[in-house]
């Protein structure tokens, strides 16, 4: 099925849009728009003058690490909260965040590289900030955090043995990028004097709260809502979806007068290839434009939070990113066969060769630069999401068990893969040549990344393997020469005389406008059997199609010459022999 610009455009961003009304539950994530209280202070540290240069970690040992000072504005936490273990510590400020007791929430976060004058509304402000920005862009995975107090990972894997069985001071529980660097945030264990050891979100952690509510803090269209526009439906502020909705139509629009004009002012170009490219490339240039407009007005403009916030801008940025990878296969493809089509002569005549072989090349290279462009693109669209590192640690470690499977999984199409840059670089087939395989005579069409397409001559496709190709034998009637020499076999009567056939067979062959002139006439008796004799003629033409055709009219000619020499007399027969042995008998 075929969709047109606004479907495929609509299909992708309403989708997208859905993930972001969903809700869920407390533990899977945090929460709640908090767009309805924004914090009234923009910054707790005026300047980075005033925080402490020093750091207030004075040792550590296996289990936690001591401090000389905690949290000296707002005091100890109180003995009522659990502290005791990362999970507990974590769902101490989740739970109070969403309940919008900020300053409670503030007991669970280090303060310790902050200025030692912070109140307890200030800390209130960065817990606040600290929870926004949790809820757009850090989705918790709590079965990764340990309920003991040591921080013990019993359960060993190929991801973590090199904690598990052992007491830890410091567990991360989440990764988002800052400014060109990645921000780790981090739970610690620690001791302050005699109290015993309880756990804490790292001072290293809270000391970037402000610059990350910078850049992922609420966009301008959350500021500037009034209060009736705030009524939820399924925990989302109900102007979100349609400003959502906006934006798309809006995206939609932009796209679309992009492809009108780039196609009005380049159709009116006198040169082929600015055409080529207005018919070719701008409807998905207008769809990328679409799509990367839409990604950045809703990262301006309107910040989701929840459980579904991770996922909705992780889809988005796939989408962008595989919309401009596609638009850079696009004009890849556009360039090669533009290439292959204006700077590459004929190729249909087989002696062309030098044009066929280039053709090849374009052929396969055009298949390798898109292969390249789409490992590529994966690879950044696999970059932007950190989570994954684990499942690359985790193959590492396996490294020996996953090339194993992977070998015999993938082996076939690796070969194949690999055959194709051998037929680049040997040639043992290149396109247009004519090929005979497995008994089917035919033209190569095309060479693609893992199979050979061959066009028959009564117009079947043969779809061959590559690694056929260079593991088997195959005919090529073009890889040296297009020329070539076809035999006609006849059968006569032994009294036929040879040398009228000869003289004929010259006599017609000079004639025919096919004939190369490459090689000369030549009539032979090439066998006897008890009936006839087999004679064989030679002809010679500039391809495999003419010369097919000249053998074919020779023939039919030679057969009415014999036929109408001397009535048919020599044509092959039979010979009976009858014989009388009756006898007189005598009276």
């Amino acid at each position: 099925m075929k969709y047109s610009y606004p479907h495929t455009l609509f299909i992708a961003l309403f989708f997208s849009f859905l993930l972001s009304s969903q809700a869920q539950t407390v533990k899977d994530t945090t929460q709640v728009d908090t767009a309805t209280s924004m914090p009234s202070k923009e910054s707790i540290v005026d300047a980075k003058k005033d925080r402490l240069q020093t750091n207030p970690i004075q040792e550590y040992n296996d289990a936690y690490y001591i401090l000389g000072r905690l949290n000296e504005g707002i005091g100890l936490p109180s003995s009522q909260y659990n502290l005791q273990t990362p999970q507990a510590a974590l769902e101490h400020f989740i739970a109070y965040a969403r309940n919008e007791e900020y300053e409670e929430a503030a007991y669970a976060l280090n303060l310790n590289l902050l200025p030692s004058s912070i109140s307890k509304e200030e800390a209130g402000i960065l817990a606040e900030k600290f929870y926004f920005v949790l809820n757009q862009r850090i989705k918790i995975d709590w079965g990764d955090l340990p309920d003991r107090p040591d921080g013990q990972v019993d359960i060993s894997t190929t991801t973590n043995q090199a904690v598990a069985g052992k007491p830890r001071r410091s567990i991360v529980f989440g990764e988002v990028n800052l400014e060109n660097r990645t921000v780790v945030l981090r739970l610690q264990r620690i001791k302050y004097k005699d109290y015993g050891a309880f756990w804490m979100i790292s001072s290293n952690t809270v000391e970037n709260i402000e610059d990350l509510y910078k850049i992922y803090g609420p966009r301008k269209l959350d500021r500037a809502m009034p209060s009736w526009a705030r009524i939820k439906i399924w925990d989302t502020p109900i102007w979100k979806p349609v400003g959502t909705l906006l934006l798309m139509v809006l995206s939609y629009f932009l796209g679309k007068g992009l492809l009108l004009l780039s196609r009005k002012l380049f159709l009116k170009s006198d040169k082929v290839w600015v055409n080529n490219i207005s018919k070719r490339l701008s409807k998905p240039a207008g769809i990328t434009f679409g799509i990367l407009i839409f990604y950045i007005l809703l990262n301006e403009l309107i910040s989701f939070t929840g459980p579904s916030a991770t996922t909705l801008y992780a889809i988005l940025l796939i989408i962008v990113i595989s919309s401009i990878t596609w638009l850079i296969m696009r004009l890849i493809d556009y360039l090669m066969v533009y290439v292959a089509e204006n700077k590459i002569g004929d190729t249909n005549p087989e002696e062309n060769s030098e044009a066929r072989m280039m053709l090849t090349y374009i052929s396969v290279a055009r298949r390798l630069i898109t292969f390249v462009v789409i490992i590529i693109g994966a690879s950044i669209i696999l970059s932007q999401f950190r989570s994954l590192e684990k499942l690359g640690i985790s193959l590492l470690a396996s490294a020996g068990v996953a090339t194993v499977i992977l070998g015999i999984a993938a082996q076939s199409t690796l070969g194949n893969i690999i055959a194709g840059i051998q037929i680049a670089i040997t040639k043992p087939a290149r396109i247009g040549d004519t090929v005979i395989i497995n008994d089917d005579w035919g033209y190569v069409e095309d060479i693609r990344f893992t199979y050979m397409v061959v066009r028959t001559w009564d117009l079947r496709r043969l779809v061959v393997p590559l690694r056929f190709i260079v593991s088997n034998t195959f005919e090529n009637w073009s890889m040296t020469s297009a020329s070539q020499i076809r035999s006609i076999t006849l059968y006569a009567d032994y009294r036929i005389d040879v040398s009228k056939v000869r003289k004929k067979f010259k006599e017609l062959l000079e004639q025919e406008e096919d004939w190369d002139k490459n090689h000369p006439p030549t009539v032979q008796v090439v066998d006897v059997t008890e009936k006839a004799i087999e004679i064989r003629a030679l002809c010679s033409s500039k391809d495999a199609s003419h010369t097919w055709d000249l053998h074919c009219e020779l023939r039919e000619k030679l057969v009415k010459y014999i036929s109408e020499l001397e009535d048919g007399a020599h044509l092959s027969k039979s010979r009976v022999k009858l014989q009388n042995n009756t006898r007189d008998k005598e009276n």
